[in-house]
């Protein structure tokens, strides 16, 4: 089977499937493993696909996602190539996913053991002992853009004990006047897509003098597949970081 992957995430679940041989085309953001498969073509990025490369494939599958992948060109490879393109707003939607994507695949067996693996996981991860706390996740700077509601990160910052502060739905503009106006507890600065780093803290602190602004690893907040079973670790370790700060 020819499989091309159009999303960084999807295509991490795809290899830990044990499907990297199969794999004959990913997006040049398709970073985790680092070593991709001998047949693994780059086929540009998520948002501008080389579709002649892709249609030279001639894939038996092609896997991507509504949010990351641009509307036309999805529609002119569905008019080419078998498609399973995604829609993911919670925890929920990412199982059925890497279900889907295990039927289609033939590794059902496999996909069933690594859903098994993320519920455990996240069985793990309990309600904080104190009121949540409201939070801004920014994901990009000029202009400054947050995760609203309705997004796979909404639900993990639920699921970490946040309340979002952003009523708003999918990924909304804010300006810094809007963003003092919601004093929120936190402010969550995600690695990606915009790569903040410790420079930034100081900007967003002397914007909010009373937030707590700390980094925060964007992939475990939105990459939806075979991640998530680091993910709830991940946000263990940050209710106990939330907890040492609110004592």
């Amino acid at each position: 089977m020819k499989i091309v992957s159009l999303v960084p995430s999807q295509t991490e679940l795809l290899y830990d499937l044990g499907l990297g041989e199969q794999i004959y085309g990913q997006t040049k953001f398709c970073i985790h493993p680092m070593e991709r498969g001998k047949n693994a073509q780059m086929i540009g990025g998520t948002k501008n696909l080389n579709i002649e490369r892709i249609l030279a494939i001639k894939p038996d599958l092609i896997i991507g996602n509504k949010e990351e992948n641009e509307k036309e060109q999805i529609a002119l490879l569905q008019t080419q190539c078998d498609t399973c393109i995604s829609d993911i707003a919670n925890f929920e939607d990412a199982l059925a996913m890497i279900a889907k994507v295990g039927e289609l695949t033939h590794s059902s067996i496999k996909a069933t053991s690594m859903i098994d693996k993320i519920s455990d996981a996240f069985d793990k991860l309990k309600p904080l002992p104190i009121q949540p706390k409201n939070a801004i996740y920014v994901i990009w700077d000029s202009p400054l853009m947050t995760a609203g509601q309705g997004t796979f990160i909404n639900d993990m910052l639920q699921k970490t004990g946040f309340v979002n502060a952003i009523e708003s739905t999918r990924y909304p503009q804010i300006t810094e006047n809007e963003l003092q106006k919601l004093k929120p507890a936190y402010v969550l600065l995600s690695s990606e897509p915009y790569p903040f780093k410790e420079k930034h803290i100081e900007k967003f602190k002397k914007m909010l003098p009373d937030s707590d602004v700390l980094l925060v690893d964007g992939e475990m907040f939105s990459w939806y597949g075979s991640r998530m079973i680091k993910a709830a670790d991940y946000f263990i370790s940050l209710q106990k970081e939330f907890l040492t700060r609110a004592q």
